[in-house]
């Protein structure tokens, strides 16, 4: 008993040992509170929102990193205001009827990491509104009524990350407006009624839902580390030569939901590392080739929902490393034989929702990498013997649904049986499918939606899913009797078909005394031995009726 006891003030002893060096203010620090607010001290956090405040409380504790006043009516943020607390890394001033912020308003705050003055009524900064903001990440000046920038205005922001100046009222961008910000990576300018832009004014960052009608030569300057530019909704009907220049570091373009009808040779230029063109949604009548050869390092390429009517040779002939392109959504009715070969990495190809009648099998030679081919959604109607056979030693995922299938020839996927590990052909109009024997290694098959006639001519199909472990969503649409059972199951409709006894019989030869049946067990063994049973002897289990899956 007497250890613990007589340890204790020795630990109390020590405990005032290490806080005597912080003396007495130490303590009043952590302790203080202004009456209106809530102060977490363990945490370094204090809020004082919606307490109609008009200044800022002076007695808030100096070590706080966090301090919220947001939903207060402060109207103006005098110099210094923040002088004494020299921790803060987050200061949120959102809804609080700001007017004005003096000159040198946050001097002091050399950690400040986070700076929100969205939604109050400033319509100007003064040129060193922002100064001592050197660790500045983001600042959120979304909201307001800010009418123009100064050059300048940001220049002591050397760190900052993100700039929101979204839903102000800006009409033109001087020269220079966004200079000094070296290390930016996102600048939201999202619903202002900017009509003007003058070059050098973005200084290489995003811009969305803006207008105006071209991008000058040369925009970016002095941001070579800009990696993501948006300039989505902002009315550009054209890019000029060169604009890109001197974004280096430019990984991610964002072009979408303009009215470009095409793009010069040089206007992409300047963006080497260039790896994804978000091009969707504007005008496009062809592949902008041309343009696409300044961009060596090509990964995706998104061309969907423009007016793109055919795929032609040497499109893709500077893009060796183009890994996924889409073209969903447009008017393609033709592809020339060998207009995706320059592009032999390519890996998803999306060419649904167009005008395709036919499978484009010569165009789709010479991809060994091709793993995923969206057709679905092209009024293809039917499928030849071969289609898919260029690709078969790579591809794994194969969507062809909602194409006005009505027709698939036995040998329509000939070739496709090693890799396939998924087939979509829901929602078409398919009374009848041969058995898919070759492919053997299928993990999903949707036939859904298909209105299949349960007969005679469909038993090959029955028997083929029979030996597959999956649901496959198959029902019959007739004759009456059998309309909504699963093709599957159905086993009354094909008793009746003629052989379906003699096929049974020779299932079920006469064995040895103890021979036994190997059953089949899990869904890959039940594919494979299916994949078996071409080209080699009958399995005893081809055509006899077992239990479907539950």
């Amino acid at each position: 008993m007497e250890g613990p006891q007589s340890s204790t003030p020795a630990s109390l002893g020590l405990l005032l040992l290490l806080l005597l060096p912080l003396g007495p203010a130490w303590y009043v620090a952590a302790q203080r509170c202004p009456q209106t607010c809530i102060c977490d001290n363990s945490r370094r956090h204090v809020a004082c929102r919606h307490q109609n405040l008009t200044e800022v409380p002076n007695a808030i504790p100096e070590l706080t990193q966090r301090l919220d006043l947001q939903g207060n009516m402060l109207q103006v943020i005098p110099a210094a205001a923040f002088q004494d607390l020299p921790h803060l890394t987050h200061l949120d001033l959102r809804h609080c009827q700001v007017e004005l912020v003096a000159e040198g308003a946050f001097r002091g705050l050399g950690r400040l990491l986070l700076l929100n003055l969205a939604f109050n009524r400033l319509s100007a900064l003064p040129q060193e509104a922002l100064d001592g903001l050197g660790s500045l990440r983001r600042l959120e000046l979304e909201g307001n009524r800010l009418e123009e920038l100064r050059p300048g205005t940001f220049g002591a922001l050397g760190a900052l990350a993100t700039l929101n100046l979204a839903h102000n009222a800006l009409v033109y961008l001087p020269a220079m407006a966004f200079q000094g910000l070296l290390r930016a990576r996102w600048l939201q300018l999202a619903h202002n009624p900017l009509s003007v832009l003058a070059p050098e004014a973005l200084a290489g960052l995003p811009a969305l839902r803006n207008h105006f009608p071209s991008v000058p030569r040369a925009a970016f300057p002095g941001l070579g580390r800009v990696v993501s530019l948006h300039l989505q909704h902002c009315g550009i009907a054209e890019l000029k030569a060169g604009a890109l220049a001197g974004l280096g570091h430019l990984v991610y373009l964002y072009l979408s939901d303009n009215q470009l009808s095409g793009l010069s040779a040089a206007a992409l230029e300047g963006a080497p590392r260039l790896g994804y063109l978000y091009l969707e949604r504007n005008r496009f009548l062809h592949v902008p080739g041309a343009a696409l050869r300044a961009l060596p390092s090509l990964f995706s390429l998104h061309l969907q929902d423009n007016a793109v009517d055919r795929l032609a040779a040497g499109d893709l002939a500077g893009v060796p490393t183009l890994r996924w392109l889409y073209l969903s959504g447009n008017r393609i009715t033709q592809m020339s034989p060998g207009a995706l070969g320059p592009a032999q990495e390519l890996e998803k190809l999306h060419l649904d929702r167009n005008q395709l009648q036919d499978v484009p099998t010569w165009a789709l030679e010479g991809l060994p990498a091709l793993l995923e081919l969206q057709l679905s959604g092209n009024p293809l109607r039917t499928l030849r013997d071969g289609a898919f056979r260029p690709m078969g030693g790579s591809l794994q995922h194969l969507f062809l649904n909602s194409s006005g299938l009505e027709q698939i020839s036995p040998g329509a996927f000939s070739g496709l049986g090693p890799e396939l590990q998924s087939l979509y052909l829901q929602k078409n109009h398919l009374r009848v499918l041969p058995a898919l024997s070759d492919l053997s290694r299928l993990e999903l098959i949707d036939l859904s939606g298909n209105p299949f006639h349960c007969d005679c001519q469909l038993l090959p199909l029955h028997r083929w899913l029979t030996g597959l472990n999956l649901r496959v969503g198959a029902t019959c649409a007739a004759p009456p009797s059998a309309r909504g059972q699963r093709v599957k199951a159905a086993v009354a409709v094909f008793e009746a078909c003629p052989g379906w006894a003699a096929r049974k019989a020779k299932r079920t030869p006469a064995s040895r005394p103890g021979a036994r049946r190997t059953p089949i067990k899990g869904r890959q063994q039940g594919a494979d031995q299916v994949g078996c049973g071409v080209g080699g002897p009958r399995p005893w289990w081809v055509g006899q009726v077992l239990k479907p899956p539950v």
